[in-house]
C-alpha cells in the first residue's frame, strides 16, 4: 500500500516529465527550423559564388584581388596525430625534433591536454606527406 507521500512524489514526477516533454518539443522544432535556414543559406552562397565565377569568366581574365582564396582549414585530432607518429615509426622525441617543438608538447597533444598552434598545424600537415624513409632522412 502506497502512502500519500509516494503518490504525491509520483504525481510530481509525472507532471515534470510532461512539462519537459513539451519544452523539448519546442526546442526540437526551433532546432529543425534553424538547420533548414542554415542549409538554405549555404545553397544561396553556393549559387552566388557560381554566379560570380560565371561573370568573371565572361568578363575576361580574373584578377587575383577579385576572387579571394579560401583559407586552408587544418584540423587536429590527438588520436590521428598519435597514429601518424606510430605509422612513421618515430618516438615522441623524434617527432618533436621533426616538428621543431618540445617532446612534452607532443605528449600533451597526444593526450589531448593541449592543441598545436596554427604554424605547428602547418608543420604537422607537411609531416603527414612524408614517408617513413623521408621522415628518417629529415632527422
Amino acid at each position: 500500500m502506497t502512502t500519500f507521500a509516494d503518490q504525491l512524489k509520483n504525481e510530481i514526477a509525472r507532471i515534470a516529465r510532461k512539462e519537459t516533454r513539451a519544452d523539448s518539443k519546442q526546442v526540437k522544432k526551433a532546432s529543425a527550423q534553424y538547420r533548414a535556414e542554415i542549409a538554405a543559406l549555404k545553397r544561396r552562397i553556393a549559387s552566388l559564388e557560381s554566379a560570380v565565377a560565371r561573370l568573371l569568366k565572361q568578363s575576361g581574365k580574373p584578377k587575383a584581388t577579385e576572387i579571394p582564396e579560401k583559407p586552408v582549414v587544418l584540423r587536429f585530432r590527438s588520436a590521428g596525430f598519435a597514429t601518424l607518429r606510430k605509422k612513421l615509426g618515430l618516438t615522441a622525441h623524434e617527432m618533436a625534433k621533426l616538428l621543431g617543438v618540445s617532446a612534452q608538447s607532443v605528449y600533451h597533444w597526444e593526450a589531448g591536454k593541449s592543441r598545436p598552434r596554427a604554424n605547428q598545424l602547418q608543420a604537422i600537415s607537411e609531416v603527414r606527406k612524408l614517408s617513413q624513409k623521408e621522415a628518417r632522412e629529415k632527422l
